[in-house]
């Protein structure tokens, strides 16, 4: 399989050049805003062993029969995958928002996804979302190998500390060094349960006390090329005065806060909690507890902010459950499970 990246300035730009450099057999894996603008679309052709010729430039102004040949190849090949087990469903406008109503999605964010998914033209309900749900949320991994320090930020009962532990073994596992930090020694058990993750991954522990410790912390993390994670007291971001006592930690020098967000709460409030995280000077959002979590209404409002996306958590096990959502996953997940989600719930 031969594999190639493209940066365009919109996604038909990106198909186009896609189609002359690799032909109309050629399938799209994953796609992202790119840092510089525009977007960044990494295409697969199956074929290694073929060469592909670049097509004449006169053949460059058929982009209609293009998007309508490459659309039927990748509904094609999206049936054939042996790893979804649904059958296609076509594409519905009013179907679409009855799946996102389902989802518990905010009402208007359910009308502007299904009003970016018919613009798209697409047949294919899961393609047709995933192509609209492109358009409002990016996902960006956390590169355990040059980051330096991360500060978890978000409400009570989130995740924070169980996350912390998670994105600790990862780092583990690329062969970082860590150090995972406690900055609230009064929490019930909280202190306790970080040091035992860390234990269990074979990270160093410390705890803080004032924003001052936490910096000089951080600082010799830095020094050693250690990665540095620090959990921290939940609070409720939307409210201003906690906010402006959280300013202290999230304005240290090398610190990076990520957003915490449980994925087993109200969409509105998710949507609320990952807005007011941005306030904070968040970048990334982890959204956590899909593993328990019946709808993914929360999931689709907190992703669809301004933050962008680094992981969802799937499971309860430090070790495992760590994972990239791209929108095409996501819609998988929403249209697959369509008429399920109210299945055994009280009546």
């Amino acid at each position: 399989m031969q594999l190639k990246t493209f940066i365009a300035d919109d996604m038909q730009a990106a198909l186009a050049q896609m189609r002359r450099e690799m032909g109309p057999e050629a399938i799209i894996v994953s796609s992202q805003r790119a840092k510089e603008g525009g977007v960044l679309v990494r295409a697969a052709f199956d074929a290694p062993e073929v060469e592909i010729a670049e097509e004449p430039a006169a053949q460059e102004a058929v982009v209609t029969d293009f998007a309508s040949g490459y659309r039927d190849n990748l509904l094609r090949r999206l049936r054939e995958n042996a790893s979804s087990s649904a059958k296609a469903k076509s594409f519905s406008r009013a179907e679409l928002i009855a799946m996102l109503r389902e989802q518990r999605a905010p009402d208007s964010l359910a009308h502007v996804l299904a009003e970016a998914a018919e613009k798209t033209g697409l047949t294919d309900m899961t393609l047709a979302l995933a192509s609209a749900l492109d358009k409002k949320m990016r996902a960006e991994p956390i590169d355990f190998a040059t980051c330096s320090a991360l500060l978890f930020v978000g409400p009570h009962g989130a995740g924070k500390t169980a996350t912390a532990a998670k994105l600790a073994a990862h780092a583990r596992l690329a062969g970082r060094d860590v150090k995972l930090i406690a900055t609230d020694p009064a929490g019930a058990g909280a202190v306790a349960r970080l040091q035992a993750f860390a234990e269990h991954v074979g990270a160093n522990f410390l705890v803080t006390e004032t924003a001052e410790t936490t910096a000089n912390a951080i600082l010799e993390c830095s020094l050693q090329k250690c990665l540095a994670i620090v959990d921290t007291a939940g609070f409720d971001p939307r409210n201003g005065k906690a906010r402006a006592a959280f300013t202290a930690l999230a304005q240290i020098q090398d610190l990076e806060a990520v957003g915490i967000v449980s994925a087993n709460g109200d969409a509105e409030e998710a949507a609320e909690i990952a807005s007011a995280l941005s306030l904070l000077g968040a970048r990334r959002l982890i959204v956590t507890g899909l593993d328990m979590a019946r709808r993914s209404g929360a999931l689709l409002a907190a992703a669809s902010q301004e933050l962008n996306l680094a992981y969802v958590t799937n499971s309860p096990y430090v070790a495992g459950g760590l994972e990239t959502l791209t929108p095409l996953s996501l819609s998988r997940r929403i249209v697959e499970t369509s008429g399920h989600a109210d299945r055994g719930s009280a009546q």
